[in-house]
């Protein structure tokens, strides 16, 4: 994480209620069609040596339902023939079968150590499956939904390895020539590891490139980039670029480089990896600060030039690199900014902050090579302001300004599992984190695909509530943006402990969740009312409501798969698909 950028993530206080008063229970019936299979979904259970809760995570929990985002109401699913079926809606009271778009050339049935076969729409013309045996197949579709124009054509088609399954895969053009990347995990055996789970996750980011010889378009391999974990993400997408890569894990996830490469990187690195000293000191009052460098003892006044601006600073010595270069953490008043040599060869630079009072966590941004003193009133100080937030007993004084925070109010569904996730930009070219965001306690919720040409978004709760964030890799300055917010859904999604999946809508009217078997929540956003109504507490006039529905499937198989679009909700078990019509279209 050395050298990347900490940032945090800003919401949109327009985007949130503080008043919102809760979600009202409506009665009002939704329609519900179903839809018997000719054969039942590819399922595949956990085996005895898959015990852990990342095995768990990654394929007991996983999504067999998958939804086009590049065609409305349009979902795929394969089933135990290897059959890629697709089912596409546009009038619910004339719904066709499922029809057979793809056939696996794999028999499925004759691998004992298969995983579940997953799908991944990286383009509106392009497709990636996996059959769970290892295999990989890159395919050009066509456009999708459409049987005149809709033919599946294999361009790739190898074995890469251990079983996977796909997480995420992009189309894009680089240098004139088309290319697919796709990220595959697996959960593999970790010898090495003895004191944790013996199993570590293994992220493969895959290249393919169109060669053209010949006169015959082929694809083939052009990178392969393997990462590793030790818990299974809640979230990896790969940049529409093909450039960069964003997870989100409850650990931290690093590139793996072959040992040769580990071998010589150390060598060139022995000496820099040292501990080197501070090439300057720096300490600072509410109202300056002092730098402090040791010169060599040949250098005199003349040599020495410092060029100070409001927001920036210069020292160079003689005809050397800049000693010290930068942009300044804060403004300063230049024109009162000096400098002196002491007597013991040192050089002092005096600089006048602009604005009194705020403490600089850093002096010229980004830089490392300065280490910061901080004299013992300022311990003191800093101390005594954190220590209303510690004590030797629960609550010594209750009736203080500041009490001590108290685990004991916490309710049950306050409480995470995971408290370290991080988000993380890894670059592509040096496979190093560039961007690091903590999330602490903003539980990782789901991920939705609002616009197929970005990143898919993920939702994170904030206090009671779910936020949407949309991943912008081409905006640095607003690389994660909020774009939709669901009230008090991050509350009441921690008391359904059966819970399964979750999705929302793509145009963000709804949040839905479903049970292991047969429920599903249903939670809208706040519309308009058409009556008065009253809040009976307060007297006053309620202008909006938020309506909770909840609705059950006529089904004893638990549900497999879950994905919602702005229309309609559509459930998968293992012999029956159930569309869920929640708004009415345009």
């Amino acid at each position: 994480m050395e050298g990347a950028a900490h940032c945090s993530l800003e919401t949109k206080r327009l985007l949130l209620d503080p008043k919102f008063e809760g979600y009202k229970l409506s009665l009002e019936p939704l329609a519900c069609y179903q839809l018997e299979l000719d054969a039942a979904v590819a399922e595949v259970k956990l085996r005895d040596d898959q015990y852990t809760l990342d095995h768990m995570r990654a394929f007991g929990m996983y999504n067999y339902l998958h939804l086009d985002s590049w065609y409305q109401d349009n979902v795929y699913y394969i089933d135990q023939f290897g059959r890629v079926m697709n089912l596409s809606v546009t009038l619910d009271t004339a719904l066709q079968k499922p029809r057979e778009v793809f056939r696996l050339p794999t028999d499925l049935t004759a691998y004992d150590n298969r995983l579940c076969a997953s799908i991944y729409f990286s383009s509106s013309t392009w497709v990636t499956i996996s059959d769970g045996t290892g295999r990989l197949y890159l395919i050009k579709s066509g456009k999708r939904g459409n049987s005149a124009s809709e033919k599946w054509e294999i361009v790739f088609n190898e074995e890469l390895g251990s079983p996977f399954i796909i997480v995420h895969s992009v189309s894009f053009v680089k240098s004139d020539k088309h290319s697919v990347s796709v990220l595959l995990l697996r959960v593999e055996k970790d010898e090495l590891d003895t004191k944790g789970s013996g199993f570590h996750i293994t992220l493969e980011w895959v290249t393919f490139v169109e060669m053209n010889k010949a006169d015959e378009h082929r694809y083939e391999i052009y990178k392969r980039r393997i990462l590793q974990g030790k818990s299974v993400p809640h979230y990896a997408s790969i940049e529409p670029s093909g450039d960069g890569l964003m997870i989100i894990s409850y650990k931290p996830f690093k590139f793996v480089q072959e040992k040769e490469e580990i071998l010589e990187e150390n060598d060139d690195k022995k000496t820099t990896n040292e501990k080197k000293d501070p090439l300057y000191y720096w300490q600072q009052t509410a109202d300056d600060l002092t730098i402090t460098v040791h010169i060599p003892q040949d250098i005199t006044k003349d040599d020495i030039k410092v060029h100070f601006s409001p927001d920036n600073i210069c020292v160079t010595l003689k005809d050397q690199p800049a000693l010290m270069e930068g942009k300044l953490y804060s403004s300063v008043d230049h024109e009162s900014c000096t400098w002196i040599i002491k007597e013991n060869k040192s050089l002092e630079i005096f600089l006048i902050k602009k604005n009194e009072g705020p403490r600089w966590p850093e002096l010229i941004v980004g830089d490392k090579k300065g280490e910061f003193i901080m004299d013992s009133s300022q311990c003191a100080e800093i101390s005594e302001s954190l220590m209303h937030l510690t004590s030797e007993v629960m609550n010594p004084d209750p009736e203080k300004e500041n009490p001590p925070c108290n685990a004991q109010e916490l309710e049950e569904c306050d409480a995470f599992l995971e408290d370290g996730a991080s988000l993380c930009r890894f670059d592509g070219n040096t496979l190093k984190v560039t961007h690091v965001i903590n999330l602490g306690s903003n539980q990782y919720l789901f991920s939705v695909v609002a616009d197929p040409k970005e990143m898919p978004c993920f939702c994170l709760r904030h206090d009671v509530d779910a936020l949407l964030w949309q991943p912008h890799s081409d905006q640095p300055q607003n690389m994660w943006e909020h774009i939709a917010t669901f009230n008090a859904l991050g509350y009441v999604q921690a008391s359904k402990q059966d819970k399964k999946f979750m999705a929302c809508a793509p145009d963000y009217s709804y949040a839905a969740l479903c049970e292991c078997l047969r429920r599903i929540f249903i939670y809208r956003q706040p519309t308009p009312l058409s009556t008065v109504l009253y809040n009976r507490k307060e007297g006053r006039q309620v202008g909006q409501v938020a309506k909770q529905l909840v609705t059950t499937l006529e089904a004893s198989d638990p549900i497999l798969g879950f994905q919602a679009t702005n229309e309609r909700l559509f459930v998968l078990t293992t012999k029956t698909l159930f569309l869920i019509k929640v708004n009415a279209g345009n």
